[in-house]
């Protein structure tokens, strides 16, 4: 195995993770932090009716970069005739859209999600079909396989161990159950683990949540309650980089006349304390 230079693991990690390495004083008050929104509860709300979210249109997840004082989502819909990318930046104390050159989009948007690209040409990744994947601040990947057609595969992992990364290890069927396993997202300490898939005599994926036990290994999926998981679809949550906020994908998939489909969805956010409730007593 090539070995890796710490700096790009390190800047693969802080793209990746929630930022608990930033002090407060390096993020927008907290006040102005998400659009000058009220924060939900424990009941997850739209985000930013209106300004992100629209009844007209259909909005994807929301991501923050590390300092918070940008983020972006993708609409389509309405006059949007192809899916349109979107910055938002924080700046002069006020919230505006960010223009990005377009010889620059594909470059920029690597700022708030790393391309499996770079991931797939370190070793031992290069022949491994990897559709995605998240990162701890320590460099673990944890990364998905998965068949579109059929929703077979699963996930696994791989340690950066003095430089160099273990052959991938396929995690337990405590994680690895059901179909279109999907979207992990690993908290900051790896004291759990967040993704999305559709399990027995489903057919529409629910986000799950595994704790790590004492021993290391990981414990039964749990399904993340009712408030969240519905009957639509919810997909991708991360943990915003201050750690207070869950964000996800709320949606549904609409069929026209002629037979032809479309998504309709907005993201959603609720308060990170629904993650410490359901936390096991240890």
């Amino acid at each position: 195995m090539k070995s890796i230079y710490p700096a790009k693991i390190l800047l693969l990690s802080v793209l990746m993770m929630s930022g608990n390495s930033y002090g407060q004083n390096e993020f927008p008050a907290l006040e102005d932090r998400y659009l000058g929104q009220k924060p939900p509860g424990l009941t997850p709300k739209k985000f930013a009716p209106g300004i992100v979210s629209t009844q007209e249109h259909s909005e994807t997840e929301v991501l923050f970069l590390p300092d918070m004082r940008e983020l972006s989502f993708t609409r389509s819909g309405g006059k949007h005739k192809e899916p349109t990318w979107l910055v938002m930046q924080y700046k002069d104390n006020r919230w505006s859209e960010k223009s990005i050159p377009s010889t620059d989009i594909n470059k920029y948007k690597e700022r708030f999600s790393p391309s499996v690209s770079e991931m797939k040409g370190l070793e031992p990744f290069k022949d491994i079909p990897i559709v995605g994947f998240t990162a701890s601040p320590k460099g673990t990947y944890y990364f998905y396989v998965l068949d579109f057609k059929d929703g077979s595969g699963h996930m696994s992992y791989s340690r950066l161990i003095d430089g160099k990364y273990e052959e991938p290890q396929r995690m337990s069927k405590a994680i690895n159950r059901g179909k279109y396993i999907a979207h992990p997202f690993i908290a900051p300490d790896e004291s759990y683990l967040m993704w999305d898939a559709e399990k027995d005599d489903e057919n529409t994926p629910d986000i799950y949540i595994s704790f790590r036990n004492k021993d290391g290994s990981w414990g039964e999926a749990i399904n993340m309650g009712d408030t969240i998981n519905t009957a639509a679809y919810e997909q991708r949550p991360k943990v915003t980089p201050d750690g207070k906020y869950l964000f996800f994908w709320r949606g549904d998939k609409k069929v026209r006349k002629d037979g032809s489909s479309y998504w309709i969805g907005n993201p959603h956010w609720v308060d990170a304390q629904v993650i410490e409730n359901l936390r096991p007593k240890q």
